[in-house]
C-alpha cells in the first residue's frame, strides 16, 4: 500500500471517529437533564488578567478575541440548530465568560461560585466548589440542560479534565455528589 493511500485511509478513519463522537455529544444534550461545563471562548493573548483588574469593568480584564466571539456565536447556533434544550445558563462574573454566554445563549445569570480559581481574591476555591456542589444537589431535575460558563482551572478542579477555550464537557452529578464526565466537544 502506498504511503499516500495509507495517509488518506488514516485521515478518513479519524474524521469518521470524530463525527461519531460529535454525534454522541449532541445526542446526550438532546436528551436534556445534563450539566454542560463550558470554558469561555478564545481570548486575546495572555494568561490571567492584568494587575489591578476589576470584576465588572471589562476594560481592565483579558477579553474575548474576534475569533472567540465568532466561536461563541457558532456554539450557540449549533445548540439552536440541533434543538438542544437549555434550562438555564450561569456564568462566572469575568467579562470573557459573561460575553461567551450572552453571545452563545442570550440570557445569562452570573454566579460567584463559577468565578476564576486562578486569581480570585474574594473567595477560596474550596468555597466555590462547596457552593457549586450544593447548588447542583438541590437543583430539581430538568428537561433542559444547565450550561455553566467558567474557566479552565474550575473545570479541571471539578473533572480533572484539561479543556481548551470554548470546549464543553457534559457531566452528571452522581450519587456521591461527584461529577461524572459523559462526553466532551471542542468548539
Amino acid at each position: 500500500m502506498s504511503r499516500r493511500l495509507l495517509l488518506l485511509l488514516l485521515c478518513t478513519i479519524c474524521i469518521q471517529a470524530s463525527a461519531a463522537g460529535d454525534d454522541r455529544f449532541w445526542s446526550l444534550l438532546r436528551q436534556g437533564g445534563n450539566i454542560v461545563l463550558m470554558r469561555h471562548a478564545q481570548t486575546v493573548p495572555g494568561a490571567g488578567d492584568p494587575p489591578g483588574f476589576v470584576i465588572g469593568d471589562c476594560r481592565t480584564q483579558r477579553n474575548l478575541s474576534d475569533q472567540g466571539r465568532a466561536d461563541a456565536a457558532r456554539i450557540g447556533g449549533d445548540f439552536r440548530k440541533r434543538g438542544i434544550p437549555v434550562a438555564e445558563v450561569l456564568s462566572s462574573r469575568w467579562c470573557r465568560c459573561v460575553d461567551t454566554a450572552k453571545i452563545a445563549f442570550g440570557t445569562v445569570r452570573t454566579a460567584t461560585m463559577l468565578d476564576s480559581m486562578f486569581n480570585d481574591r474574594e473567595r477560596s476555591d474550596e468555597e466555590k466548589l462547596r457552593e457549586l456542589y450544593a447548588y447542583l444537589a438541590r437543583r430539581p431535575a430538568s428537561v433542559g440542560n444547565l450550561v455553566l460558563v467558567t474557566h479552565a482551572q474550575n473545570i479541571s478542579a471539578l473533572t480533572r479534565e484539561s479543556v481548551a477555550s470554548g470546549e464543553m464537557v457534559v457531566v452528571r452529578l452522581d450519587g456521591r455528589r461527584k461529577l461524572q464526565v459523559l462526553d466532551r466537544a471542542s468548539p
